[in-house]
This record gives structure tokens, sequence and C-alpha cells, in this order.
């Protein structure tokens, strides 16, 4: 069976109502990333940060997938489909994908400041003195700038299996995801749907721009390739 593999970023989930902080000038929500995003904002003030992440769960619990997150599904349907996204949202689940990989960390999910091994489904706030079963204080299970990605190695083994690459609503322009691409076997199909062409194309990969907001151009390309 024909492997596909799906890179998403915040384009495809804020067609949803999600905002990301690069709509904003380097503000996510009024706040400096470096603020509610790095380990650095944390210890300086914890209150802050854990009052910016309970307003986003919140506000993830009211949207919804999208048409461009359920016509993924469909793909399942005729190849093997695994995605990586940089986006911290449950929104693929909802629609209905089963094979998820958070490379940026999940919002609806707490660890331990100590013990990273320590994860938590959440959906309620999360407060100062809320604790993991070892005593140590909880915080948000994200990614922050400055951090190691866990889980970009295992990314970078699914996209040396794909036959066909699907890049979302995502510039590819952040390290270390934007480095995913150049893992890809040679000459392989990567369609890159984005509604601003923003990908510098190079001779070694195979680009097919579609330069189309992800509802619109998720359809086309899944229509595609199932033809």
């Amino acid at each position: 069976m024909k492997k596909i593999v799906v890179l998403t970023g915040a384009g495809i989930s804020a067609e949803s109502g999600l905002k990301t902080f690069r709509d904003a000038g380097g503000l996510w929500e009024g706040h400096d990333i470096m603020e509610v995003a790095s380990p650095i904002g944390w210890k300086k003030n914890k209150e802050l940060v854990l009052d910016f992440y309970n307003k986003r769960r919140k506000q993830l619990q009211k949207v919804k997938p999208n048409d461009a997150h359920k016509k993924l599904v469909t793909l399942e349907k005729y190849f093997d489909v695994q995605i990586i996204t940089q986006n911290v949202d449950d929104l693929h689940e909802r629609a209905g994908s089963t094979n998820v990989v958070h490379l940026h960390g999940e919002l609806l999910k707490v660890r331990s400041t100590i013990n990273p091994n320590l994860i938590y489904s959440w959906k309620k706030d999360l407060n100062i003195g809320d604790v993991c079963e070892e005593n140590n204080q909880l915080r948000p299970h994200i990614v922050w700038f400055g951090e190691e990605v866990p889980l970009l190695n295992k990314a970078i083994e699914i996209v040396k299996t794909a036959d066909v690459l699907i890049i979302i609503g995502t510039s590819m322009q952040v390290y270390p995801a934007s480095s995913l691409i150049y893992y890809t076997k040679t000459s392989i199909p990567i369609y890159f749907i984005n509604p601003i062409e923003s990908y510098q194309k190079t001779e070694n990969l195979n680009i097919i721009e579609i330069t189309k907001k992800a509802t619109l151009g998720v359809p086309k390309v899944v229509n595609q390739l199932i033809e």
C-alpha cells in the first residue's frame, strides 16, 4: 500500500478559528511568544503561562475540525497515511485521523516539570499546586522555544518512508520542522498547499504548489490522489 505522509501547520487549524502567533507579527493573542512559550517565560511568571494555556485550552474545546481535517481522513481508506503536525490541537484526531504525531506537544495534555515521562490528559484549567504523582508541579505538554523536539527523530523516520508528501498550512520556515522535507526519497511528489507561494523551490525536490487555503487545496489533492 502506498505511504502518504502529511505535514500540517497552523494554517489548517486557523480555518477552524484558532489564532496563531505568526498572524500577529510575533504576538500570540497579544503576548510576546517568549513570555508564554519559553522556559525563560515559565521561570519568570508561571501564573501568566498557565493562564495563557488555560484560555487556549478552553478555546480549542469550542472549535471543530474543518473540511481540510475531514478530507484527510478519506485518504485512510485508500493509503497508509501518517500525519505529522506542528499544531498542538486535537482537530486531526477529532476529525477521525488515526495516525498523528504532534511535534510540538498537545494542548490537552500536561506533564511533570521534573519527569518528562509523566504525561496526563487534561481538559480543565491547570493551576499552581497541580502536581504529578511524584508531587512535582505540572506544566503544559508543549515544546517551547529553546527546548528539544522529542519526536523529531520519529518524524524523520516516517518522512523517509513516504511515497507522497503533502504539506498543508505551513511556510516550512521554522526549524526543525522545516528540515523534514529533505529526508524524502528522491523525486517523490511533494504537494505544497498554502495560500501564499512561500516555498523556495530547489532542483532536488519535486514540489507541486497548490496556492489555496487548506479547505480548498486539500480536497483537490486528495481527490487527485484517489482518482
